[in-house]
């Protein structure tokens, strides 16, 4: 066993992006993903975030994490795990995914595209969100919703619209439109699209500012 699967069912610490730190029991690595128990919870974390990966030293005084007695979420045993098919297979299953900051959204994937989801969230609604900006993912327990809102509320359902396979295709959808990106975080992020060329986003703010913000750099957009 090479690589990070070597520390697989060990006690691992981890670094990822901005300066976030870790620390469970590594229960499973794809090519580009891994799955980390904290003692409560399952994390989904997209391997192009991670910094750094070492076997965690338990001092006396700290206690270990005991191994999960349920099954692992989205989890299909006859194959090896990936970030598409965690995407895909956690379809319609409420989640907590962190993208942007040090906020979480909460809701459900509706579509996987090329680079891009679908995610519907009872505070944000519709939110596409950049596959290469989704930090990691939280699934809620079976017997928990969204801000404990009934399922009613929270209708499993897919999107009904219009979906273009990349990310910048469809933001060409709402030129001419009002959109928030990366969930408002900055004032100079939510405003009049004028259009999206060559992974450009040109924008005017509601002070009549224009923006031209690399899409690269974009995580999340919603229509307010």
């Amino acid at each position: 066993m090479t690589g990070i699967k070597q520390l697989l069912g060990k006690e691992v610490e981890i670094e990822i992006s901005g300066k976030t730190f870790f620390t469970g029991l590594l229960i499973d690595a794809g090519l580009d993903i891994l799955v980390l128990f904290d003692g409560e919870e399952y994390l989904y974390i997209p391997l192009m975030h991670l910094h750094n990966i070492s076997e965690r030293t338990i001092k006396s005084n700290e206690e270990s994490i005991e191994k999960p007695t349920n099954k692992m979420p989205f989890q299909n045993d006859e194959e090896s795990i990936s970030y598409r098919k965690i995407l895909n297979n956690a379809k319609g299953q409420f989640l907590e995914v962190f993208v942007t900051g040090n906020r979480s959204i909460h809701g459900y994937i509706t579509s996987v595209l090329n680079d891009y989801i679908v995610f519907y969230s009872p505070v944000y609604k519709t939110i596409f969100i950049s596959m290469q900006h989704l930090k990691w993912l939280i699934p809620y327990s079976s017997t928990l919703t969204p801000y404990t809102l009934s399922n009613t509320v929270l209708p499993v359902v897919p999107s009904n619209i219009p979906l273009s396979r990349s990310f910048e295709e469809q933001l060409k959808k709402y030129e001419g439109k009002l959109l928030v990106f990366d969930l408002g975080d900055n004032p100079n992020k939510v405003g009049l699209v004028n259009s999206v060329k060559n992974n450009i986003v040109n924008l005017t703010t509601a002070g009549g500012h224009t923006f031209f913000w690399k899409l690269i750099h974009l995580k999340t957009v919603h229509i307010p």
